[in-house]
Order: C-alpha cells, then structure tokens, then sequence
C-alpha cells in the first residue's frame, strides 16, 4: 500500500469518526435549541398576552427584609481584591448585608488590601492554615465564621451569595436575591464576561460561551426539570438550603476536594429536593441588559486552558465518579451533556488530523501525485448534513453573542469558533492528565483584573 493510499484510508476514517460523533452532538443541540424557541413562542401565546414581562426594578418594590451575607474567597488577589470591594460597597442596593472575604494566614498582602477598605460591612476572615489549598475549603471556613457571628449577633442570614475577587456586581442583586431566595433555595443570575480589547481571540471566546449558554442552555435545563448548577459568582444560597446541605455532609456545605464546589452544589441542592433557579431579568422596562455578575475573564491561552483544565476536569471527570447520574430524565440529560466535553475535544482533534491529511493529499496532487480516492457515500452524506448543522449553530452562536454584545461582536464569534476548539482540545489534555495524577491538590486558580482598571463598561 502506497503511503498516499494509506494517508487517504486513515484521513477518512478520522472523518467518519468525527462525523458521526459531530452528528449525535449537533442533534443533541438541536433539541435545545427546538425546546428553547417552543418555550419562547408557547410564552409569547400564553403567559405575556396576560401579564407583561417581569423586570428587576418592579420585581424588587419595597423595603428589603433579610440580612443578605456575601462571601468572598481570596488567594494572592491583593492586585484586585480592594478595588472590588469598594466598587461593590459603592453599587449595591440594599440596607442590610455584610461582605465576608477569607483570607490565608501566609497572605498577608491580601490581608492588608482587604483590611485597608474601612468599612463596618467588611470583615475579613482569616483561613487558619497556609493556602492555598482550595476555594471551597476556603468557603467552609467563611461558612464556619457565619455560623458564629449569627450567634454571637443573634441573628440569621437570608441567604449567602457568593462573588469572586474580581466581581463587578449589578446594584439590584441583593434585593433580587432577598426577594426570590423566600421561593427557591438557590438562585443563580447570568454571567457576562466583559470583552477585552486587547484579546479579541481569547477572552473573546468566553463572551461568545456564556451569551449563549446563559441565554439559552440554562433556560432549557430548568424548563426540563434539572438543576441548575452554580457559577460560583452571581448567586445565591438560601440560609435553610445552605444549612441543610452542610447538615448532610458534616458540616462543610462545599465539597473541599472539588475544582468545581460550585456546579456540584447546585446538583447537590437539586438532589435534597430544593427548588434551583435561573433568573434572567432586565433591570427596568424594555432594557436590553441583565441583572447580571460581569468581570473579566483569562485573556491569554495558557491561563484560559488552565481554567478550562479545572472546569473539565471538576466536571466531566471527578464529577462523573462524586456524583454519578441520580434524577430525573432531564437531569440525566443534562448531566450527559455536561460530562460530553472530553469526548468533543477527541472528535475536534479527529476532525482538524482528518482536514490537515486531506489537505496534504491535494497539495500533492497539484504537485503531481495521483488524486486521493474520493469519500464514500455514507462520509460525504454525513458531511453535507454536518455542514448544514455546522451553518445553525453559527447562526445560533452569531444571534445570541450579538444580542449581549452587539452585531460586530457577534460576527467576530464565527472566527472565534476555532480559538474555543483549540483552547477545549489543550485543556481537555491538561486534565486528563491531572485527573490520571489523581487531580489538583490546590487552588488552581488565574490572575484577575478589575474591570474598574481596564475601563471596561457594561455589555
């Protein structure tokens, strides 16, 4: 066998291994997306013929009433951590919360930047060990203090929300949290990266990500009956979830040996029966934006395969053996859907060596070479109907990317596909390697900026 021959025979069973596995995910797509839009259209039939759509600003008429406690985990964020408080202290709208950030005992520069914003609703709690070890070990601890200082101040919290170091909170979110947390037991608002115009490619693609996985697949999920995971920003626990998911496991609501505390307290809650929510609202009347967490997100390769080394291995890998497929038809849909990322790097990867072998097949042709054999019938139906799929999911990802950021945003999206496969197929190997490793040990944590320094402004 010629080696061109045997480069022809393997570059097309690469292609029909990614074709077919394209096909079930695009169909898999597909019905999200067919349920989304009969959601949206049975809604626009039905619920807004009777009743205008609900915004923020009326859903939150009228005086607060719970003690809302934010908690905020810090390692190594001195750069960031007291320009973020200070933005928050200045934007909510609420009477009553307080903003506990956990620090490490061998972090003394965060200490002091958190300890420089005087503020009686600051109080900065240090983690008795050297860190880092993880977020959620870290949040236990700040857990931990609460359950203290509601003693000591004779009073309970609402609900505990939780924010990142580098957060850039909505002004309504308390009263929004305060409000909906007496219905559910946790709440999760969207999240909307802010674009970064020193890197179109890379931060770019997480823009692209959530505008439309909190635009739409969060939506579906809970229309479905499954739980909603947490983003670990923008969310909120209420104080009866939150005590009796620590109550189930000894005291530690967060699951301390997970990169992933967040999505796998939303599945947890979910599976002690609590309501999980997903709230998108616009602030007033016929505004576009949300009420919605923002912040920049990792803007160079490497710190964004790192980030996405944490989520796929938190999620489709640990999270496959912690917390198995228990629920419902929906929850085990979705949970298959989660734990998919691994196998879809494995078929990108099958996908670009099947394009690049081809490419040199016909390169040697135009040399001289004898043409490659042409795909079989079943290859080259698989491709047109692929590429049909391919052109709607563009259009899914142009639509919902220029609806948060703008039509030129939603265009550079397409580009940008290639640039979240390249980042999906190194982090997919990064983990796989760390989960054979037995996993991360520690805070695998990026750099932050706050927007406040880039003079970002709200998508």
């Amino acid at each position: 066998m010629s080696l061109q021959l045997a480069m022809a025979e393997l570059a097309a069973e690469l292609a029909l291994f990614a074709a077919l596995g394209f096909l079930l995910f695009s169909l898999d797509d597909l019905l999200v997306d067919i349920i989304y839009f009969a959601r949206r259209l049975w809604r626009a039939m039905t619920v807004y013929r009777r009743h205008r759509p609900g915004d923020a600003r009326s859903l939150t008429d009228g005086a607060a009433t719970g003690w809302m406690v934010v908690m905020i985990p810090a390692w190594d964020e001195s750069a960031v951590i007291g320009a973020m408080l200070r933005s928050t202290l200045q934007s909510f709208d609420h009477p009553d919360y307080t903003l506990l950030v956990g620090y490490y005992r061998n972090d003394p520069a965060t200490r002091l930047a958190i300890e420089a914003v005087t503020d009686p609703r600051v109080m900065a709690i240090e983690v008795p060990h050297d860190g880092p070890t993880t977020k959620a070990d870290c949040l236990n601890e700040l857990y931990a203090f609460l359950l203290r200082h509601e003693v000591a101040s004779g009073r309970q919290a609402r609900a505990v929300v939780l924010h990142d170091a580098e957060d850039l909170v909505h002004p309504l979110e308390l009263r929004l949290f305060d409000r909906l947390t007496a219905r559910a037991g946790m709440v999760q608002l969207p999240v909307v990266p802010l674009p970064d115009h020193t890197s179109h490619w890379v931060a770019g693609h997480y823009c692209d990500e959530f505008a439309e996985s909190h635009g739409k697949e969060l939506v579906v999920r809970e229309a479905v009956g499954a739980s909603i995971p947490l983003a670990g920003v923008g969310c909120a626990i209420s104080r009866g979830a939150i005590a009796r998911l620590a109550e189930a496991h000894g005291g530690r609501p967060f699951a301390g040996g997970s990169m992933t505390e967040d999505y796998e307290m939303g599945l947890r809650l979910g599976a002690l029966g609590e309501r999980t929510i997903f709230v998108r609202l616009p602030e007033s009347p016929g505004q576009r934006g949300v009420v919605a967490s923002r912040g920049h997100f990792p803007s160079n390769l490497g710190a964004a395969v790192r980030q996405k080394a944490r989520w796929l291995g938190g999620i489709a890998f640990a999270g496959w053996d912690r917390l198995g497929w228990s629920g419902g038809l929906g929850e085990r849909w979705f949970r298959l859907r989660d734990r998919r990322g691994p196998f879809a790097a494995l078929l990108l990867l099958a996908g670009y060596l099947s394009g690049l072998l081809w490419a040199q097949l016909w390169f040697a042709a135009q040399l001289g070479a004898p043409l490659p054999p042409q795909p079989s019938p079943l290859l080259a139906g698989l491709l047109q109907i692929n590429f049909a799929l391919l052109l709607w999911r563009i259009l899914m990802r142009v639509g919902f990317t220029s609806h948060v950021y703008g039509f030129g945003e939603g265009l550079a999206a397409v580009p940008r596909i290639v640039t979240a496969n390249l980042i999906a197929i190194l982090a997919t190997g990064r983990a796989l390697f760390l989960h054979a490793g037995g996993g991360p040990r520690q805070w695998d944590k990026t750099d932050h900026v706050f927007p406040a320094a880039t003079g970002a402004a709200r998508p």
